[in-house]
């Protein structure tokens, strides 16, 4: 379903799509892609804020990055396992205005050649609204098959019943709508969720886990199949968190549990030799995590096409 002749060549009647902005791979026998949902424009401040703004500033120059604010990527999963067609998150859609170049899965997914009507399952790894905003969109909900199975962790769906934001450094107007997206997601699809506990296997070779952290429910979802394996990570990680594992990020609602659960990844992740796909890492966010002294260091694939 994911092979060059169909995702990296799309069809006469799909919309032009000029930029690279999907990538499809096998994990054994999985068919999987990334997708780009466009980029977040945010404030710099966002990325450390628990670390002397000179720290942070001396990184970003070494990184060749701007001082001020810097386009954050926004990345969703398509896994094909046996007879299900799994999306693994949903992006942005249109619920804040503050973020114009995001919310591009839908028309992104038709240019590879893959329908909405096809996909069976939605994982969704945590209810931010960069994550579920794209099965709110018009478009999308009238096209999802009705039987669709989304799975969401419990204590996630817990958490936003009352949602903590005391520990973060969110831009002002986020939270408020962060609050609406996870409820309008409940409220929506409430029918359709398959709620679980820790583990989870979604389709065979495909297993969500609660890692909590970033949120109170949020999840990872590793792929599995003929000895090989990729991890997609969600917000558990972020640029510049192979450098500085221990530096906080304004959207983590827990900052000192998402330091412990992102040094724990990234240690599985270079003793098993997985790939890693993240949603916030640059497209197409798909690489190797090695030990670096008391660091990390992110080794992306060569690109394949």
């Amino acid at each position: 379903m994911f092979t060059a002749d169909n995702a990296l060549h799309p069809s006469s009647h799909s919309p032009v799509d000029l930029v690279p902005s999907r990538y499809a791979l096998r994990v054994g026998e999985i068919e999987a892609m990334v997708v780009s949902d466009g980029v977040l424009p945010l404030p710099t401040a966002t990325m450390a804020t628990n670390v002397d703004s000179a720290d942070l500033a001396g990184w970003l120059d070494h990184m060749f990055m701007p001082p001020d604010a810097f386009d954050w990527p926004l990345n969703v999963m398509v896994a094909r396992s046996g007879n299900q067609t799994i999306l693994i998150d949903a992006g942005l859609g249109g619920q804040f205005p503050g973020f114009p170049r995001a919310g591009q899965f839908p028309q992104r997914l038709e240019s590879a050649g893959i329908a909405l009507e096809s996909v069976t399952d939605v994982i969704i790894t945590h209810m931010h609204m960069d994550h579920v905003g794209g099965l709110l969109v018009d478009e999308v909900k009238q096209r999802l098959r009705p039987d669709v199975r989304i799975h969401v962790s419990a204590p996630e769906v817990e958490f936003w019943t009352s949602p903590d934001f005391s520990h973060t450094v969110m831009p002002k107007p986020v939270p408020a709508v962060l609050r609406t997206t996870a409820t309008s997601f409940y409220n929506e699809y409430r029918d359709r969720l398959q709620i679980f506990e820790d583990t989870h296997e979604v389709a065979p070779g495909v297993i969500v886990r609660v890692t909590g952290g970033h949120t109170p429910g949020h999840s990872v979802v590793d792929l599995v199949s003929g000895g090989e394996r990729l991890t997609f990570a969600g917000d558990a990680m972020f640029p510049v968190g192979f450098d500085h594992p221990d530096w906080h990020n304004g959207f983590e609602h827990d900052p000192e549990e998402s330091v412990r659960v992102r040094v724990g990844l990234f240690q599985e992740l270079a003793q098993n030799g997985g790939l890693l796909v993240a949603a916030h890492l640059p497209f197409p966010s798909l690489g190797r995590v090695a030990v670096d002294g008391n660091a990390f260091r992110w080794v992306p694939v060569i690109w394949d096409y």
